[in-house]
């Protein structure tokens, strides 16, 4: 049995949490600064709840850091003490390996990167670990991601790019929704019809992709009939600037998120 202890129980502690306790070779641990919020959990999800935050780092070898970042410097001299005995695995954003290897003092640390979608399990994580950790963390972590949705292993290098194109992202899936679903308001849907009609489309082409293995314009390009409705649609698209801003999206993001790891590393 392999026990977790997981501190913060916000919305993605939260959601882990309920992945996890799902599992049945996984005994899952809570602590939160709010203790009702910590018990009020365990008592849901049928798992441990810990009065302190040393009771949990004592009764447990893998220990999920799922607090806001800047939380992280408050607690490193509590988590430090016997660190390098324990799994480590950090969900919070902009704070890089080597940051969290130097406050710990151990290389058994992997960093994960999931997005909102935790909540239904369908999560899409990117892992990083530290070169010299432990195999066993490695597999366990993987094990982990996959329990809340799909899971790939990146260089850390990559958490940037990753950031772009899905820890972000999907806000700008959700705005492509509701710009759709305006689309068909203007042409005489209701909003809720509309929104859901551009909703399930889009799990239809997600879908489509997934098991067909095709490439995007592949696809995109069966749609197209010379002369049809789709061609003009697609021309409207690139008129506006489409591919460029979703692009551009990415590459903002992406370049946030190396500026708050370089100012993590200055702190």
């Amino acid at each position: 049995m392999n026990k977790i202890g997981i501190i913060g129980c916000g919305n993605m502690g939260g959601a882990i949490a309920t992945a996890l306790s799902t599992k049945k070779d996984w005994e899952v641990s809570l602590y939160d600064s709010d203790a009702d919020r910590a018990t009020g959990l365990a008592i849901e999800l049928d798992c441990l709840s810990t009065s302190s935050l040393e009771e949990l780092l004592k009764t447990n070898q893998y220990i999920l850091l799922a607090v806001k970042p800047q939380v992280l410097p408050s607690l490193y001299p509590i988590l430090s003490k016997n660190a390098s005995s324990k799994y480590w695995i950090s969900i919070a954003a902009g704070i890089p390996l080597s940051v969290l290897s130097e406050k710990l003092g151990t290389q058994n640390i992997v960093r994960f990167m999931p997005n909102i979608a935790a909540k239904t399990k369908k999560a899409v994580t990117a892992i990083a670990t530290c070169v010299k950790a432990d195999k066993e963390l490695s597999d366990s972590a993987m094990e982990i991601a996959t329990s809340f949705g799909s899971a790939f292993a990146l260089p850390e290098s990559q958490f940037a790019a990753f950031i772009g194109i899905s820890g972000s992202a999907i806000a700008y899936a959700f705005q492509f929704f509701h710009a759709l679903a305006m689309g068909g308001v203007e042409e005489g849907i209701p909003y809720p019809t509309a929104l859901a009609i551009a909703r399930d489309t889009c799990i239809s082409a997600a879908t489509l992709q997934q098991e067909t293995g095709k490439g995007a314009v592949e696809l995109a390009t069966m749609v197209c009939s010379a002369g049809g409705t789709t061609i003009k649609g697609m021309k409207a698209l690139a008129t506006g600037g489409f591919d460029a801003t979703v692009m551009s999206a990415v590459s903002a993001a992406a370049s946030k998120s190396r500026e708050l790891e370089e100012l993590a590393k200055k702190n």
